[in-house]
Protein backbone atom coordinates (compact mmCIF):
# COMPACT_ATOMS: atom_id res chain seq x y z
CA UNK A 1 0.00 0.00 0.00
CA UNK A 2 1.44 3.84 -0.85
CA UNK A 3 1.54 5.76 1.84
CA UNK A 4 1.12 9.29 1.25
CA UNK A 5 1.59 12.38 3.37
CA UNK A 6 -1.03 15.36 4.56
CA UNK A 7 -0.06 17.98 6.49
CA UNK A 8 -2.33 20.95 8.33
CA UNK A 9 -0.59 24.11 9.49
CA UNK A 10 -1.98 26.58 11.76
CA UNK A 11 -0.23 29.23 9.87
CA UNK A 12 2.09 30.13 7.06
CA UNK A 13 4.77 31.10 9.43
CA UNK A 14 4.69 27.55 10.63
CA UNK A 15 6.27 26.22 7.49
CA UNK A 16 9.23 27.30 5.02
CA UNK A 17 7.48 28.29 1.82
CA UNK A 18 10.30 26.05 -0.14
CA UNK A 19 8.89 22.93 1.63
CA UNK A 20 5.61 23.31 0.16
CA UNK A 21 7.35 22.72 -3.11
CA UNK A 22 6.08 20.27 -4.81
CA UNK A 23 3.26 19.75 -2.48
CA UNK A 24 -0.31 20.32 -3.41
CA UNK A 25 -1.65 23.37 -0.95
CA UNK A 26 -4.98 24.01 -0.11
CA UNK A 27 -5.59 27.73 1.18
CA UNK A 28 -8.21 28.06 4.12
CA UNK A 29 -9.32 31.49 5.04
CA UNK A 30 -13.06 30.97 6.45
CA UNK A 31 -13.29 34.04 7.61
CA UNK A 32 -13.82 34.89 4.88
CA UNK A 33 -11.51 35.42 1.89
CA UNK A 34 -11.47 31.74 0.67
CA UNK A 35 -15.35 31.55 1.50
CA UNK A 36 -15.43 34.79 -0.71
CA UNK A 37 -13.32 33.90 -3.67
CA UNK A 38 -14.97 30.58 -3.72
CA UNK A 39 -18.55 32.42 -3.87
CA UNK A 40 -17.34 34.65 -6.54
CA UNK A 41 -16.04 31.75 -8.62
CA UNK A 42 -19.60 30.00 -8.33
CA UNK A 43 -21.11 32.96 -9.13
CA UNK A 44 -19.42 33.63 -12.57
CA UNK A 45 -16.57 35.53 -11.99
CA UNK A 46 -13.96 35.24 -15.45
CA UNK A 47 -11.26 35.09 -12.54
CA UNK A 48 -10.20 36.43 -9.11
CA UNK A 49 -6.77 38.18 -8.59
CA UNK A 50 -5.43 38.06 -4.99
CA UNK A 51 -3.44 41.09 -4.02
CA UNK A 52 -1.10 41.77 -0.81
CA UNK A 53 -1.54 45.18 -0.38
CA UNK A 54 -4.20 47.95 -1.69
CA UNK A 55 -1.96 50.02 -4.20
CA UNK A 56 -1.04 46.75 -5.82
CA UNK A 57 -4.90 45.83 -6.38
CA UNK A 58 -5.69 49.81 -7.26
CA UNK A 59 -2.78 49.76 -9.89
CA UNK A 60 -3.86 46.22 -11.31
CA UNK A 61 -7.40 47.82 -11.85
CA UNK A 62 -6.12 50.71 -13.69
CA UNK A 63 -3.96 48.24 -15.97
CA UNK A 64 -7.03 45.73 -16.81
CA UNK A 65 -9.55 48.99 -17.49
CA UNK A 66 -11.09 50.32 -14.08
CA UNK A 67 -14.79 49.95 -15.34
CA UNK A 68 -14.02 46.63 -16.62
CA UNK A 69 -13.10 44.80 -13.33
CA UNK A 70 -14.84 44.49 -9.49
CA UNK A 71 -12.34 46.02 -6.66
CA UNK A 72 -13.11 44.08 -3.82
CA UNK A 73 -11.67 43.05 -0.13
CA UNK A 74 -11.03 44.42 3.32
CA UNK A 75 -9.32 45.83 5.71
CA UNK A 76 -10.05 45.55 9.60
CA UNK A 77 -12.92 43.82 8.32
CA UNK A 78 -14.39 46.73 6.55
CA UNK A 79 -15.06 47.80 2.96
CA UNK A 80 -12.24 49.59 1.36
CA UNK A 81 -13.27 53.15 0.53
CA UNK A 82 -13.05 53.32 -2.81
CA UNK A 83 -13.77 49.50 -3.77
CA UNK A 84 -17.30 48.05 -5.27
CA UNK A 85 -17.59 45.50 -2.46
CA UNK A 86 -16.42 44.04 0.85
CA UNK A 87 -15.18 40.69 1.89
CA UNK A 88 -18.64 39.02 2.62
CA UNK A 89 -19.69 36.15 0.29
CA UNK A 90 -23.70 37.15 -0.14
CA UNK A 91 -22.00 40.50 -1.36
CA UNK A 92 -20.62 38.46 -4.88
CA UNK A 93 -24.01 37.63 -6.93
CA UNK A 94 -24.18 36.73 -10.37
CA UNK A 95 -25.47 40.38 -10.73
CA UNK A 96 -22.12 41.61 -9.59
CA UNK A 97 -19.46 39.80 -11.02
CA UNK A 98 -20.57 37.52 -13.80
CA UNK A 99 -18.03 37.43 -16.58
CA UNK A 100 -16.07 40.13 -14.57
CA UNK A 101 -12.35 40.04 -13.15
CA UNK A 102 -12.37 40.47 -9.22
CA UNK A 103 -9.63 42.25 -8.03
CA UNK A 104 -8.97 41.47 -4.45
CA UNK A 105 -7.12 42.12 -1.13
CA UNK A 106 -7.63 41.13 2.16
CA UNK A 107 -5.75 41.28 5.67
CA UNK A 108 -4.71 37.71 6.02
CA UNK A 109 -6.21 35.19 3.08
CA UNK A 110 -4.40 36.81 -0.10
CA UNK A 111 -1.08 36.70 1.95
CA UNK A 112 -1.62 33.16 2.32
CA UNK A 113 -2.58 32.65 -1.45
CA UNK A 114 0.99 34.27 -1.88
CA UNK A 115 2.62 32.41 0.54
CA UNK A 116 2.01 29.27 -1.21
CA UNK A 117 2.92 30.26 -4.66
CA UNK A 118 5.89 27.50 -4.65
CA UNK A 119 3.27 24.75 -4.56
CA UNK A 120 2.96 22.07 -7.57
CA UNK A 121 -1.09 23.06 -7.16
CA UNK A 122 -2.98 25.56 -5.32
CA UNK A 123 -6.94 25.10 -4.28
CA UNK A 124 -8.75 27.63 -2.72
CA UNK A 125 -10.74 26.11 0.03
CA UNK A 126 -13.83 26.63 2.86
CA UNK A 127 -16.67 24.68 4.13
CA UNK A 128 -18.52 26.25 0.94
CA UNK A 129 -16.91 23.89 -1.19
CA UNK A 130 -15.89 21.29 1.50
CA UNK A 131 -16.67 18.02 -0.68
CA UNK A 132 -15.61 19.73 -3.90
CA UNK A 133 -11.78 20.36 -3.04
CA UNK A 134 -11.75 16.88 -1.27
CA UNK A 135 -12.55 15.32 -4.49
CA UNK A 136 -10.16 17.62 -6.52
CA UNK A 137 -7.23 16.43 -4.52
CA UNK A 138 -7.75 12.83 -3.93
CA UNK A 139 -5.29 10.31 -5.24
CA UNK A 140 -2.64 13.00 -4.74
CA UNK A 141 0.88 12.04 -3.12
CA UNK A 142 1.15 15.61 -0.79
CA UNK A 143 -1.21 17.76 0.45
CA UNK A 144 -0.52 20.72 2.67
CA UNK A 145 -3.57 22.02 4.31
CA UNK A 146 -2.47 25.82 4.51
CA UNK A 147 -4.95 27.96 7.02
CA UNK A 148 -4.51 31.73 7.13
CA UNK A 149 -5.27 32.90 10.53
CA UNK A 150 -5.95 35.98 12.14
CA UNK A 151 -3.22 38.97 12.43
CA UNK A 152 -0.74 36.20 12.93
CA UNK A 153 -2.65 34.13 15.31
CA UNK A 154 -3.82 30.79 14.55
CA UNK A 155 -8.39 30.70 14.55
CA UNK A 156 -10.28 27.97 15.27
CA UNK A 157 -12.70 28.33 12.00
CA UNK A 158 -9.57 27.82 9.75
CA UNK A 159 -8.38 24.79 11.90
CA UNK A 160 -12.28 23.19 11.79
CA UNK A 161 -12.16 23.93 8.30
CA UNK A 162 -8.55 22.03 8.18
CA UNK A 163 -9.96 19.09 10.25
CA UNK A 164 -13.47 18.91 8.07
CA UNK A 165 -10.75 18.20 4.67
CA UNK A 166 -8.63 15.58 6.64
CA UNK A 167 -11.83 13.79 7.82
CA UNK A 168 -13.16 13.96 4.05
CA UNK A 169 -9.80 12.55 2.77
CA UNK A 170 -9.89 10.04 5.21
CA UNK A 171 -12.46 8.45 4.27
CA UNK A 172 -12.78 5.36 2.31
CA UNK A 173 -13.43 5.05 -1.77
CA UNK A 174 -14.97 1.50 -1.81
CA UNK A 175 -12.12 -0.61 -1.50
CA UNK A 176 -9.56 1.81 -1.70
CA UNK A 177 -8.19 3.15 1.64
CA UNK A 178 -5.60 6.12 1.17
CA UNK A 179 -2.43 5.07 3.89
CA UNK A 180 -2.25 8.38 4.93
CA UNK A 181 1.08 9.67 7.18
CA UNK A 182 0.17 12.71 8.79
CA UNK A 183 1.22 15.66 10.82
CA UNK A 184 0.47 16.34 14.40
CA UNK A 185 -2.07 19.42 13.68
CA UNK A 186 -4.09 16.89 11.13
CA UNK A 187 -4.46 14.44 13.63
CA UNK A 188 -5.73 17.25 16.38
CA UNK A 189 -7.53 19.26 13.27
CA UNK A 190 -9.62 16.30 12.16
CA UNK A 191 -10.15 15.33 16.12
CA UNK A 192 -11.73 18.75 16.58
CA UNK A 193 -14.08 18.32 13.86
CA UNK A 194 -15.21 14.92 14.79
CA UNK A 195 -15.92 16.04 17.87
CA UNK A 196 -17.93 19.04 16.79
CA UNK A 197 -19.57 16.38 14.20
CA UNK A 198 -20.50 14.33 17.97
CA UNK A 199 -22.09 17.39 19.29
CA UNK A 200 -24.10 18.89 16.59
CA UNK A 201 -25.82 15.18 16.59
CA UNK A 202 -25.88 14.86 20.70
CA UNK A 203 -27.83 18.09 20.96
CA UNK A 204 -29.99 17.26 17.62
CA UNK A 205 -28.81 20.36 15.93
CA UNK A 206 -28.21 20.38 11.77
CA UNK A 207 -24.40 20.04 11.64
CA UNK A 208 -24.32 23.18 9.29
CA UNK A 209 -26.53 25.09 12.21
CA UNK A 210 -23.98 23.94 15.08
CA UNK A 211 -21.13 25.07 13.38
CA UNK A 212 -22.62 28.58 12.46
CA UNK A 213 -23.08 28.92 16.46
CA UNK A 214 -19.46 27.55 16.91
CA UNK A 215 -17.98 30.19 14.33
CA UNK A 216 -19.31 33.03 16.71
CA UNK A 217 -16.62 32.31 19.42
CA UNK A 218 -13.76 31.68 17.56
CA UNK A 219 -11.66 35.35 16.69
CA UNK A 220 -12.55 35.89 13.71
CA UNK A 221 -16.27 35.38 14.52
CA UNK A 222 -15.71 37.81 17.35
CA UNK A 223 -14.16 40.67 15.09
CA UNK A 224 -17.24 39.95 12.64
CA UNK A 225 -20.28 40.44 15.20
CA UNK A 226 -18.10 43.21 17.09
CA UNK A 227 -18.49 45.33 12.75
CA UNK A 228 -22.51 44.05 12.81
CA UNK A 229 -21.51 41.18 9.84
CA UNK A 230 -22.80 38.48 12.05
CA UNK A 231 -24.58 37.15 9.29
CA UNK A 232 -21.17 36.18 7.28
CA UNK A 233 -20.87 33.25 9.67
CA UNK A 234 -24.04 31.91 8.78
CA UNK A 235 -23.04 31.95 4.97
CA UNK A 236 -19.25 30.88 5.69
CA UNK A 237 -20.65 27.96 7.83
CA UNK A 238 -22.75 26.62 4.32
CA UNK A 239 -21.26 23.16 4.18
CA UNK A 240 -20.87 22.23 0.10
CA UNK A 241 -23.32 24.73 -0.72
CA UNK A 242 -21.16 25.27 -3.94
CA UNK A 243 -19.36 22.80 -6.19
CA UNK A 244 -16.21 24.37 -7.69
CA UNK A 245 -12.69 23.29 -6.62
CA UNK A 246 -11.09 26.98 -7.55
CA UNK A 247 -7.32 26.79 -8.70
CA UNK A 248 -4.73 29.61 -8.43
CA UNK A 249 -2.69 29.64 -11.70
CA UNK A 250 0.87 30.91 -10.21
CA UNK A 251 2.28 31.34 -13.40
CA UNK A 252 -0.82 34.24 -14.57
CA UNK A 253 -1.65 34.90 -10.88
CA UNK A 254 -5.49 34.13 -11.22
CA UNK A 255 -7.96 32.20 -9.66
CA UNK A 256 -9.95 30.61 -11.97
CA UNK A 257 -12.57 27.23 -11.77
Amino acid sequence: MNRYELNVHNLPRDVAEQDLAGSVVIVIDVLRATSTICQAIASGAREVMPCLEIDEALAAADAAGRSSVILGGERKGGKIPGFDLGNSPSEYTLEAVRGRKVIITTTNGTRALHFARMAKRVLVGSFLNLSAVVASVRGEARIDILCAGTDGQMTMEDFLAAGAIVYGLCQPIGTFCTNWNMNYMAHAARDEWDLLEFYAEHTGQKLIEHLAIELQGTQGGSNLLGIGLGRDLVDCAQIDRLSVAPALDVANWRITA
